[in-house]
């Protein structure tokens, strides 16, 4: 009984806060549109709408990744049947089981992926995590653990945070999911994968990663904001394979053509 008191409380005092201090879009400055005035839209960018600091507009520029393969969830070409693999995954494909990414890596969520990691503005960190939450939400998928991609230390002394654990934290909070940042550890400062070429990448994140405290999860998720070739991903989960993982996903905000 209590605990239904203080619930309707918060309830009134979140609605109280909204109309005293009504909710900015992030990226363009206007007013937050709620989730029913989003109509006509479906799957994240209809549900971002309530709570993500998004106008109408901006929900609408959201790049969906809609068609996709259905292993690593590279962007497929528009005429192509679904479902269907990519050609990398059907000449060699990656080691996790699965990747879920809601948006293709173009304009305005590459805008914030960037001014996440290059200028430390966390709040794009809680929109894209929620983002990505409210996507998994339609999956059902329950993973024993989630794991963001471990940074090497002298790049996290220089950002001072870890952009991968920034879009975890929304996600598992709204999924009521365990978060592990102490479970893998970058063994090496490798270069940023953005400089390099595909070849470059692979060589980049070869034994980047080991385990550094034992691993008592069959299922689990790896959050990284960008997946391009996979090698980053894929090097961690060689690593939790290793370590008896039985099915591994990856989960991203968004997925660039590899071949870029």
């Amino acid at each position: 009984m209590l605990r239904t008191a203080v619930d309707i409380l918060r309830a009134l005092a979140r609605a109280a806060a909204r109309r005293l201090w009504p909710a900015k879009c992030v990226l363009c400055g206007q007013s937050a549109v709620q989730l029913h005035e989003a109509r006509g839209r479906s799957g994240p960018a209809r549900a971002c709408a309530e709570t993500l600091d998004l106008c109408a507009g901006c929900v609408g520029d959201l790049p969906l990744n809609d068609r996709v393969c259905e292993h690593c969830a590279e962007p497929l070409p528009i005429d192509c049947v679904q479902p269907a693999l990519c050609s990398g995954c059907l000449t060699q494909p990656p080691v996790f089981d699965a990747c879920v990414a809601p948006f293709r890596y173009a304009f305005p969520v590459d805008r914030m992926i960037h001014g996440l990691k290059y200028r430390g503005e966390l709040t794009y960190g809680r929109v894209l995590g929620e983002l990505l939450a409210r996507h998994l939400v339609s999956r059902g998928t329950r993973p024993d653990v989630v794991i963001p991609v471990p940074l090497g230390t002298a790049r996290y002394r220089e950002r001072g945070f870890n952009q991968a654990r920034e879009l975890a934290l929304p996600v598992c909070k709204a999924l009521g999911l365990s978060l592990r940042s102490d479970l893998v550890v970058r063994l090496r400062e490798t270069k940023e994968q953005a400089t390099l070429d595909r070849s470059e990448r692979l060589k980049n994140m070869t034994n980047a990663f080991a385990l550094a405290a034992p691993l008592n999860a069959r299922h689990v998720a790896i959050i990284d904001d960008v997946v391009t070739t996979g090698s980053t991903t894929n090097e961690l989960a060689k690593v939790l394979r290793a370590a008896g993982a039985e099915w591994i996903e990856v989960w991203c905000i968004a997925r660039a053509d590899r071949n870029k």
